[in-house]
């Protein structure tokens, strides 16, 4: 094997975290972006979420921050259908039982706030409902079970439209556009 390498990804709307295609969703193959064969996704968004996705060829990082135990800090921005209250944000907070692929989960608590952020439009466009507001929340988590974020704000009666992920650990998705692709330096890839 050769040097550690570690990308960030703005992952678009409507590409799996896989580089295949499967059924109606485009790999990230799709997005050409040269990167060697032995380089693949850590963790997973799916095709109807956006943002950071890390990829790397070693185990050693994947692993770290996959692992549970290490608590990684996962930064979500959620546009939701609905006017959530501070009440509502408390809510999602506190631990919360879910059911995931048949099991029940409970969550750790996470933080919750009201955000204003300035994302680029998503293609295709969220569906819009001239007399029902919407809202937009940053999550702070350290788990990522499998649609958790979209399972936690329908638990608490606000369906989520849009989930972009900004942040992943000590990363942050800042001024990469959807599609983009940037290798990370060695003085930031210490985890």
């Amino acid at each position: 094997m050769g040097p550690s390498l570690l990308y960030m990804l703005h992952k678009p709307y409507g590409v799996l975290s896989q580089f295949t295609d499967e059924g109606r969703w485009r790999g990230l193959s799709s997005l050409g972006l040269g990167l060697a064969k032995d380089v693949y996704p850590i963790g997973r968004l799916d095709a109807d979420s956006e943002g950071l996705l890390l990829l790397t060829n070693d185990n050693t990082i994947k692993t770290s921050l996959l692992d549970p135990q290490e608590g990684h800090t996962r930064t979500y921005h959620v546009q939701v259908e609905g006017r959530m209250s501070s009440q509502d944000l408390r809510m999602l907070e506190r631990p919360m039982r879910l059911n995931i692929k048949g099991k029940t989960f409970l969550t750790r608590g996470c933080e919750a706030q009201a955000i204003r952020p300035n994302h680029p439009a998503r293609n295709p466009p969220i569906r819009h409902r001239a007399n029902i507001p919407d809202s937009w929340i940053e999550l702070r988590l350290d788990e990522g079970k499998n649609r958790q974020v979209r399972r936690m704000t329908a638990s608490v009666g606000y369906p989520t439209l849009r989930l972009i992920r900004v942040g992943m650990g000590p990363w942050t998705l800042g001024e990469l556009q959807p599609g983009e692709c940037r290798q990370l330096n060695v003085d930031e890839t210490n985890i």
